[in-house]
């Protein structure tokens, strides 16, 4: 016990000193030692200021949209985002991806064309300490991250649909396929996945199965010929929403509209909501392409703070499918904003 008087009762120099280090140092430990703070503080070092580069095949609707997406959030968290548009072409893509290792980004963004024109590139990104990350369509050569649809799921599921539709003696049980790229990821691993999903059904019959490279004039030619050949057609299954758009419209020109079923897979474009409420599309199955962007997003900023080597990790983000099948369901297809 501290006496009120005498020497004894006072806290000597020395003494109140070493009381207000004490408190002074408890104070500086309890604020560094905040976690949320160190947390926020631990993120911040791993993205801001870090470059991100973008390559899609084309900057169409969907690839808009992702970009949309991403930018916005790289611009929150101060991530710069470097992008290069191919225009469908090819050896351009090529030699931007080529381009962009050399620039060495913190991590790179791909939407493959082929299974194979990238497949190079990326390991000699990876390989350079660049990660990357494949969007819905990926090449032969696995990566840090892919991010998109459980492709051959897709297809089982559209092929399901179409069998619900025209099998068991339901009509001709006729079908003509729309590929997209006769080479391309997405489009082989979805037909491949139908194509075990129609062999269960024996009444179901393949007309044809032909590449539309993404081109609704080409999906439009195609189907002219079948339906000039098989005017019993039951059934139209199309990889891709607006590839489909053609052979729709030849589709109801031919006066076959709802007799003629049509299944697609979407990404979830505004057009392919259009085209079921209109009866053009029977059913579209979208997965969405604003929260791949989400997805993708959080794919990059996962591999900015994962201290691993390029190369080492093969993460994957699958999106969820939704069916569409009527207006009601208008929510699964995003909405374009306006300039």
């Amino acid at each position: 016990m501290i006496r009120k008087n005498g020497e004894h009762g006072r806290l000597r120099p020395g003494m109140l000193a070493l009381a207000a280090a004490a408190m002074m140092f408890g104070s500086s430990h309890a604020s560094a030692a905040d976690p949320r703070a160190e947390l926020l503080q631990k993120f911040e070092k791993a993205v801001k200021g870090k470059t991100v580069a973008w390559v899609p095949v084309w900057m169409g609707v969907l690839e808009g949209e992702w970009t949309r997406v991403m930018k916005a959030h790289f611009d929150d968290y101060g991530i710069k985002m470097v992008t290069r548009d191919p225009n469908m072409k090819s050896d351009v893509q090529l030699q931007a991806v080529s381009s962009l290792i050399n620039e060495k980004p913190d991590v790179l963004i791909v939407q493959n064309p082929t299974t194979t024109l990238l497949a190079r590139e990326l390991k000699r990104a990876m390989d350079a300490g660049i990660k990357v990350i494949q969007v819905n369509m990926a090449s032969n050569q696995l990566t840090d991250a892919y991010v998109g649809a459980d492709v051959p799921k897709l297809g089982r599921m559209l092929a399901g649909e179409v069998i619900k539709a025209c099998g068991g003696g339901k009509g001709s049980g006729k079908i003509s396929i729309l590929q997209g790229e006769a080479t391309a990821a997405y489009s082989l691993d979805m037909v491949k996945a139908a194509m075990e999903v129609f062999k269960t059904d024996p009444s179901i019959k393949v007309v044809s199965s032909q590449p539309t490279n993404w081109d609704a004039n080409k999906a439009s030619d195609i189907t002219t010929n079948v339906l000039q050949q098989n005017p019993d057609l039951c059934g139209i299954f199309s990889v891709w929403g607006p590839q489909t758009v053609g052979a729709a419209q030849v589709v109801k020109n031919a006066g076959k509209k709802g007799e003629v079923k049509i299944f697609v897979a979407s990404d979830g474009q505004p057009a392919d909501c259009d085209m079921v409420e209109q009866g053009l599309f029977t059913k579209n199955l979208s997965y969405r392409a604003d929260t791949q962007g989400e997805a993708i997003a959080n794919a990059v900023l996962t591999l900015l703070q994962d201290n691993r080597p390029a190369g080492t990790t093969q993460l994957a983000y699958y999106t969820t499918n939704y069916w569409v099948s009527s207006k009601d369901d208008r929510q699964y297809c995003f909405v374009v904003p306006k300039e």
